[in-house]
């Protein structure tokens, strides 16, 4: 009676691991919904979806010049910093830790292309005396890269020299915008595939079975022996009547010359009627 005692906290180990998996895939799967598009459209959604990978995790980059020192700090459709819905800040090590907010994810947009994703935030910490005093924007440049996950964020660029338009650029490669690798296989090569797995576990389990349940010893360990001799009597024949001629050959007609002279009748011997 101790199996089905054991199996209840089995089963429900087992429901307790499908529920926190399938609670932490519907989690990340919505995580990029947080990010509130500037113009809601379901391309831009889409090219959303491909950030999925990078979202939940904080990206950070420092520079330092003669008399500045910056800190930024970045993620994806997530808050950073101490601002709520701050996508990407600037924090400034001269000034107390002071912190600027350069990019909301509640004001995204998403532009994509082949192999990339380029991610906007704006509505940031208006500028005090460049740019017309207009808000702030941030755009991280996602490339793909095959060979990292997630790559580091860089700094491209400050773009505050003109009176509208003023932004900041970053870099960041990763192959979740990659795009998916055409199949190196033709649909007969997977078919093929799929007919030898199939066969594979076709014999090994019945081997297992005739061997094990059964107790077959022998060829009669071969999963369903007596079906497949008849197969292979039934082929046999099947080919010896196509391609087989039936019954014993017969010799061709063979002409015998036809003599001149005529052939002498053999005499009619009748000794043995005599009376002796």
């Amino acid at each position: 009676m101790s199996p089905p005692h054991t199996a209840t906290p089995v089963r429900l180990l087992v429901l307790a691991v499908q529920l926190v998996l399938l609670v932490c895939g519907s989690q990340a799967r919505d995580d990029t919904k947080r990010c509130k598009l500037f113009s809601e459209s379901p391309a831009e959604r889409k090219v959303l979806s491909l950030l999925e990978p990078l979202t939940n995790k904080t990206f950070s980059v420092k520079t330092t010049s003669d008399k500045e020192s910056y800190t930024y700090q970045f993620q994806v459709c997530g808050d950073v910093g101490k601002t709520v819905g701050a996508g990407l800040v600037q924090i400034d090590h001269t000034e107390k830790k002071l912190e600027t907010v350069l990019g909301l994810y509640t004001v995204t947009q998403a532009i994509g292309g082949s192999d990339w994703v380029m991610l906007i935030y704006s509505n940031g910490t208006k500028y005090d005396g460049h740019c017309s005093k207009e808000m702030r924007k941030a755009i991280v440049m996602i490339s793909c890269n095959r060979g990292v996950e997630m790559g580091n964020l860089e700094v491209v660029l400050e773009e505050r020299e003109r009176d509208r338009d003023c932004f900041y650029l970053f870099e960041l490669d990763s192959s979740a915008v990659c795009p998916a690798l055409p199949s190196q296989l033709s649909a007969g090569s997977i078919i093929l595939i799929i007919g030898f797995v199939l066969l594979s576990v076709y014999l090994i389990c019945g081997f297992l079975y005739q061997r094990l349940i059964v107790g077959a010893k022998g060829l009669q360990q071969f999963p369903n022996y007596v079906f497949w001799t008849q197969v292979g009597n039934l082929a046999a024949d099947g080919c010896n009547i196509v391609c087989r001629t039936q019954g014993p050959e017969e010799e061709p007609p063979t002409y015998r010359g036809v003599s001149t002279e005529p052939e002498e009748e053999p005499e009619e011997r009748d000794d043995h009627l005599l009376p002796m």
